[in-house]
């Protein structure tokens, strides 16, 4: 494989490869020249063709969640399509089709923080208009909360990969604790179709408009300040040079939330940065 420069390395699909994939996902991309994404911070291995995307990752909840909303969203041109979907050795096979465009944290969008945040915030809106009486996937607090619970129960939780304020002398003494405060401060819900990781990687756009969502594995009924919260971490993070280092400069998230138009729930901001910390 030869790397390249942008998180993407580049191959031909072979059988020699050594991963052990489906026969009936082998037989449409035998041969394929593909980039192996190494963009984001998922276990998944992500292998993107001319028009199609094959995921690989260990079977679960997030896997069969995903699986569930691009299928019911199947014909609103806003997720990928299904091409294929294979559960074999406890891993998940998922061959899709490719949303057009550029992921959200482009440089072309990173320089241009108006045109960004609206076609952010216009995600956000095309999201809440969907009617979720239907919806697979119910991602509300309850469920949250459980699954968090299993997470610090498990020891599944990365400590590492937090806010640095998370669990320090100001914040939480452990995951146990911030666990506790969450389930004591839960705010009321207004629900929505959710993202679940409304990142900026997630969100695809062709020049000034949404093309697309792409990892869909906590996706379903949910608060609307869940995406709002990740979304304003993801937009800070950019910005603030987590990723690429002293390029963009700051942002004026009062732009972000006119063009959302809401006024910013910092209490509610926080309780979901911190219930993310989680998973």
């Amino acid at each position: 494989m030869k790397p390249t420069t942008q998180g993407l390395t580049i191959g031909s699909w072979r059988e020699s490869d050594g991963w052990d994939i489906p026969s009936s996902i082998k037989s449409i991309i035998a041969g394929k020249k593909y980039q192996m994404d190494t963009i984001g911070m998922s276990a998944s291995k992500v292998m993107i063709f001319r028009d199609m995307v094959l995921k690989i990752q260990p079977e679960g909840n997030e896997t069969d969640n995903e699986y569930k909303m691009m299928k019911w969203l199947g014909e609103k041109s806003i997720v990928p399509r299904i091409l294929a979907y294979e559960i074999q050795n406890n891993m998940s096979y998922l061959l899709m089709s490719k949303i057009s465009g550029r992921m959200s944290c482009d440089i072309s969008y990173m320089k241009n923080p108006h045109m960004l945040m609206q076609i952010l915030t216009d995600g956000l809106k095309l999201l809440w208009s969907i009617d979720v009486t239907e919806c697979p996937c119910n991602n509300m607090l309850d469920v949250k909360l459980r699954q968090a619970k299993y997470n610090v129960d498990n020891g599944l939780v990365d400590v590492d990969n937090v806010e640095p304020e998370t669990f320090s002398e100001e914040g939480f003494k452990d995951p146990e604790e911030l666990l506790e405060w969450l389930y004591d401060n839960r705010p009321e819900e207004e629900i929505v179709l959710s993202h679940g990781d409304y990142c900026l990687p997630n969100i695809f756009a062709k020049e000034d408009s949404i093309s697309g969502f792409i990892d869909l594995g906590r996706m379903g009924k949910a608060d609307k300040w869940q995406d709002i919260a990740l979304c304003y971490r993801s937009l800070k993070h950019n910005y603030e040079g987590k990723y690429v280092v002293g390029i963009y400069g700051d942002i004026d998230f009062r732009i972000f939330f006119k063009k959302l138009g809401v006024e910013p729930d910092w209490n509610k901001i926080k309780y979901y940065i911190l219930l993310d910390e989680l998973f």
